[in-house]
């Protein structure tokens, strides 16, 4: 009675056709069977992820402002994740990674080893290469790990929108009620919760939010509701309001950048109308509503004078740029050490840079802030880590977004591909406002840690196996 099935068929030996009919017939079921799965069994294994994202949301305790040294939440939780993926990795027994993801995820590993042993306190360096190890290979590694395909991937930039809605809204607040960080001797900066110290928080937050948001509004997943496109268009919208209010000219530059990138990668027809959208929300926010019109003018055209009459924040960055480069040309290979800036700031710089900046509101009190970075993610690299730094560092971001790239225009033949384009999109906008965005900034502060969460968003489009469902 089996003769007649493909099971008899496999076995009673009639020929390898039987066994491969067997194995599609099985394939199948465990389609079926993981299409079945429950809701909440298929999201589980995010649960770390989700956690190291939207606990950013939340007030920081106090003492893990950026500059006390503390952990915050979001810290604990990445070290979980990390704990999670490793013990999956060792429960498959089997190689987690694709050669190429291995490569560029190893260099700037074995970069930081390296320079933080060649320093001249390693002792002092360690929490450096601890720090350098979370954000640049261990949280990317396992965010490329621990999605699975392109559901998970939304999954998560759904939390980067809830995120950026939630720090959003708190920093509007602050604008309105004159209870954010102090700017041009008012308290009306929007922050988040992340404190004066920490004033690139919220507009870093917000910024993934809405490239999240107008990533959906772009390229809408296949099969989703029709409400969330336009509500894709509303949230980012929104989010560009409290964007402007944070006076971050580095943000703004990242993120114009990265949305024009976006919008290009989507075909002319499509460009022409997001342009005219994006247009249309800048008149009505600034022309019609008058949010922060005078400000954030004021704050766009001090861009333009950079060089011509910079500020004091402007001319503090270019003494602390010159004070990085100096550092690296009497240490050109390894540096002075991760975390070694600090100590040779003062031997470094010239006697224009002022002793601090100076930070208050948003429930804080007034607080001189130490200078210590140059705030140029670059040049901090190149500054502590020297040539095996910046070329292990710099080299693993370019192959992760030209990469990324690369398989954002080749899914454009094939269907199958398509179906995740907006993923794509996403990965390749996040990972274009990060390398961008450090030409004005660096690592620090509790908002950091989804710094490695793009990265690792980034990887996964670019590095994960071909024969993964990345793409469908």
């Amino acid at each position: 009675m089996w003769g007649t099935g493909v099971l008899g068929a496999d076995r009673s030996g009639r020929g390898p056709a039987g066994a491969e009919a067997a194995s599609r017939q099985a394939a199948a079921f465990r389609r079926e069977a993981t299409s079945r799965r429950p809701a909440a069994g298929r999201w589980l294994p995010l649960l770390p992820l989700i956690a190291t994202v939207l606990l950013l949301a939340a007030p920081l305790p106090e003492g893990t402002e950026a500059g006390t040294g503390g952990i915050a939440p979001a810290d604990l939780a990445s070290a979980a994740l990390v704990l999670f993926c490793l013990a999956r990795a060792a429960r498959a027994r089997r190689r987690p990674l694709t050669p190429a993801a291995a490569l560029v995820f190893a260099l700037p590993a074995v970069a930081v080893a390296v320079t933080t042993v060649t320093a001249a306190d390693p002792s002092a360096a360690l929490p450096g290469l601890i720090r350098y190890l979370q954000v640049f290979v261990l949280v990317p590694v396992a965010v490329l790990l621990l999605i699975r395909d392109a559901r998970d991937f939304r999954v998560i930039a759904g939390c980067l929108v809830v995120l950026a809605l939630a720090q959003g809204a708190i920093g509007v607040r602050q604008y309105a009620t004159g209870t954010g960080a102090s700017y041009m001797g008012e308290d009306i900066r929007a922050v988040g919760t992340f404190g004066p110290t920490d004033v690139m928080g919220m507009a870093t937050v917000v910024a993934y939010g809405l490239l999240a948001a107008a990533a959906i509004a772009l390229r809408p997943p296949p099969g989703t509701p029709r409400w969330l496109r336009p509500a894709a268009v509303v949230a980012a919208g929104a989010l560009v309001v409290p964007l402007a209010l944070s006076f971050s000219r580095g943000s703004w530059i990242a993120t114009g950048l990265a949305a024009l990138v976006m919008i290009a990668l989507t075909g002319l027809r499509q460009a022409v109308r997001a342009l005219a959208v994006l247009t249309a929300v800048a008149v009505v926010l600034v022309g019609g509503f008058g949010v922060g019109s005078q400000l954030i003018s004021e704050r766009l055209s001090s861009i333009t004078r950079v060089t011509a009459a910079p500020d004091r924040s402007v001319s503090d960055r270019y003494t602390m740029w010159a004070a990085a480069v100096s550092m690296w040309r009497e240490k050109p290979v390894t540096g002075v050490g991760p975390k070694g800036f600090p100590a040779h700031r003062d031997g470094h710089a010239s006697i224009g840079l002022s002793s601090g900046g100076d930070t208050a509101g948003a429930g804080h009190a007034f607080l001189r802030q130490p200078l210590l970075s140059p705030h140029n993610m670059y040049l901090l690299i190149l500054s502590e880590q020297g040539l095996i730094g910046a070329v292990a560092f710099t080299g693993s971001w370019a192959a992760i977004l030209a990469r990324g790239v690369s398989g954002l225009t080749r899914s454009r033949p094939r269907p199958a591909r398509r179906r995740a384009a907006d993923c794509g999109l996403l990965a390749v906008a996040l990972t274009l406002w990060q390398t961008v965005d450090f030409l004005y900034a660096d690592i620090g502060g509790p908002s950091t840690v989804l710094t490695g969460v793009v990265l690792g968003l980034g990887a996964w489009w670019a590095l994960a196996a071909p024969g993964s469902p990345v793409r469908d």
